[in-house]
């Protein structure tokens, strides 16, 4: 896909990992790019190679959801440039956070990602997780109704049950 056939609020994950990291506080390309390095807070959930998050950036700022807001020096010499989220990015940032994630394959990702950016921005995201659980039960039922005996030997029906069946226990656990 092209840069150009996203829309501006489809934003992929790595790009959201960078709007939140920017959410609460201005930061540089550089910093942001070690908190998602694999062995990092929020890189052991997502993490992004170093010109793969300069990218994100990028495209965040030509969507007017980041811009440069001043520089600070470097540690190696030659000054570094602060991002900043502007006001259309905070906004969509919130919309995303607070909706809940669509697909039972996607939790492992991106509602834990939410959650734990949410907590690093300061970010009640109760609400959210009480619609998530409403949410998932309904998946739940159907995939239930599904099974039947005939889907018992279906992997791809048992595995969303269980995985239905584990974000539910995951997310009472952290209520």
């Amino acid at each position: 896909m092209s840069r150009q056939a996203r829309e501006s609020h489809d934003l992929l994950l790595g790009e959201w990992a960078c709007l939140g990291l920017l959410y609460k506080k201005p930061s540089h390309g550089f910093a942001i790019a070690a908190r998602l390095k694999p062995e990092s807070d929020i890189g052991r959930i997502w993490s992004l190679t170093r010109p793969l998050t300069y990218r994100a950036l990028e495209q965040l700022q030509v969507h007017g959801y980041i811009e440069q807001s001043g520089e600070e020096a470097g540690l190696a010499g030659g000054n570094r440039t602060l991002l900043s989220v502007t006001k259309t990015g905070r906004a969509i940032f919130r919309t995303w956070i607070y909706t809940p994630v669509v697909h039972l394959r996607d939790m492992r990702s991106e509602l834990l990602l939410k959650l734990v950016l949410a907590e690093d921005c300061g970010i009640d995201v109760g609400d959210m997780l009480k619609t998530q659980r409403k949410n998932i039960k309904t998946l739940q039922r159907n995939i239930e109704s599904n099974i039947g005996d005939s889907g018992k030997n279906d992997a791809v029906l048992v595995w969303r049950r269980e995985i239905a069946e584990a974000t539910l226990r995951f997310i009472d656990s952290i209520k």
